[in-house]
């Protein structure tokens, strides 16, 4: 696969100029894609809105003690989803992904709706085939189908158990009747709300983790730009002792964060999402 660089270096993550995939350990997959958001539109817009913020982080990062960026950070050309359907879109992202993997790079996907989640498991789980998923998330998208498609948002986390059968869904606080019913049947490893222990979620992973990051876990106090705002979310000094614990017990070969849809006017939830995709990066490669 031919992995294109944009031709503005300025928009790459933390407006590293000059960085070839080759010589960096991370490439960053900006997917611009919401064509089937239920609610409130936008996350096409989070990739853009994730990588300017990030341009204005300091790269030293207290808690690491080290600039992560020296770890080489590449962003990618914006994945050009597919007007014909979903399915399609998230194939492109399977075969976005599964270059980068061969390429023995580390893959961060920026989106976009979580549907597009599907297609970076599907592409890791055939090098990882014991990978485990861990899904922070307001959200259940355990949906066999929503508005006549499988691979809806709201259908993510179903078609990823699939391929996945360990995961673990911690953040929990809403979902359908169907989709409890699902839970109560399969004994599926989901955490409610705020009411999670750490060492129990690392129970219910294997050695080799994909996390898949959707913003509204986090408290709408904090997270306002999300497409389906939850309350009772989690908070920043909850989320990431949580990621932190996780990189640190499991090898981590691949994240996202999802669902950013930039409010005008307020930049705070660009930049969360910025400093979070930053310090994912310093704790998966365990700087």
């Amino acid at each position: 696969m031919t992995m294109l660089l944009h031709s503005r270096p300025p928009y790459n993550f933390c407006g590293m100029e000059g960085m070839q995939p080759e010589k960096c350990g991370v490439l960053v997959l900006p997917v611009p894609y919401d064509s089937t958001t239920s609610y409130r539109g936008g996350a096409r817009d989070g990739p853009h809105a994730i990588i300017s913020a990030s341009r204005n982080m300091e790269l030293l990062d207290l808690e690491l003690g080290c600039d992560i960026s020296k770890a080489g950070i590449c962003t990618l050309d914006e994945l050009e989803p597919s007007s014909d359907s979903p399915a399609k879109t998230i194939s492109r992202v399977e075969e976005a992904v599964e270059g980068i993997a061969e390429a023995g790079k580390f893959p961060v996907m920026l989106g976009g709706e979580h549907s597009l989640t599907l297609g970076a498991v599907r592409a890791l789980a055939k090098k990882h085939p014991k990978m485990s998923v861990l899904q922070l998330d307001a959200h259940a998208d355990l949906r066999e189908e929503y508005e006549d498609s499988k691979y809806n948002h709201a259908c993510v986390m179903r078609r990823v158990r699939e391929i996945c059968p360990s995961t673990v869904q911690a953040g929990i606080r809403s979902m359908c009747e169907e989709e409890l019913q699902h839970v109560k049947k399969e004994k599926s490893k989901l955490v409610y709300g705020r009411n999670f222990d750490a060492r129990e979620i690392l129970r219910g992973l294997g050695e080799e983790v994909y996390v898949t990051v959707d913003l509204d876990v986090f408290d709408p106090s904090i997270m306002p730009a999300v497409g389906t705002p939850e309350p009772g979310g989690l908070l920043w000094e909850e989320v990431l002792p949580l990621l932190r614990e996780v990189a640190r017990k499991k090898k981590v070969v691949g994240f996202d964060v999802m669902e950013l849809a930039p409010l005008a006017g307020n930049v705070a939830p660009d930049f969360l999402a910025a400093k979070l995709t930053y310090k994912m990066i310093g704790y998966s490669l365990r700087l």
